[in-house]
């Protein structure tokens, strides 16, 4: 199996809006491996300008909250480099792209790392953030997984946070639980729908 690291990953279109999303990035060779998900805005800015920031932060509030609708971080610029990375960030990496695989569903981007720094220390790991990481990868797969694997995933992970979580960690824990209980709630609802209409009656899925 591949190295994969969790980062936030910055990219800009043509006119240089941001874009930030929650990727794992793969280790390949000497360099990175982004590949997202088509469609996808961060496809189309790479496209676009073929350079991509990984940022390495520690606040789990980041990736919830690009996954439940929260996207205003803060960014600065950096030298030499069209994409700014994230002003939360402890460290980045600046990424060119080299070479494109295309692909149906993920085109892979090999990207070489152009230049690395550090701008905070890293103060140590904690079971909370990384229980966070994990529910936003099950938030960005609701549609995807069983609801008995995901009720399961978040009993073990809520373990987690009611021991070690800080004000940062509960914050962005609520956010991706409400987008969890919208989901079930709405396929809930969906269910009750189906079985009230007569048989033959229910609307095609849109």
């Amino acid at each position: 199996m591949p190295y994969i690291r969790e980062t936030i990953v910055t990219t800009v279109d043509r006119h240089g809006k941001v874009h930030i999303a929650p990727l794992g990035i793969i280790a390949e060779r000497d360099g990175w491996i982004i590949a997202p998900f088509r469609p996808s805005v961060t496809l189309d800015n790479l496209s676009e300008v073929p350079f991509a920031i990984a940022n390495y932060t520690d606040d789990a509030r980041i990736f919830a909250g690009c996954l439940t609708g929260r996207k205003d971080w803060p960014t600065v610029p950096v030298d030499g480099c069209p994409v700014p990375r994230l002003d939360a960030a402890l460290a980045h990496s600046v990424l060119e792209v080299v070479d494109v695989q295309d692909d149906g569903v993920r085109p892979r981007h090999f990207c070489r790392v152009v230049a690395e720094d550090a701008h905070a220390p890293f103060t140590g790991l904690n079971r909370a953030r990384s229980a966070v990481l994990e529910l936003a990868i099950l938030v960005s797969r609701l549609g995807m997984l069983p609801r008995e694997k995901v009720e399961t995933e978040i009993a073990y992970l809520a373990i987690a946070i009611e021991k070690t979580a800080g004000s940062d960690e509960k914050e962005a824990w609520g956010w991706l639980m409400q987008r969890v209980n919208d989901h079930f709630a709405h396929e809930d609802a969906k269910g009750r729908d189906v079985h009230a209409r007569p048989e033959g009656l229910v609307p095609p899925e849109r």
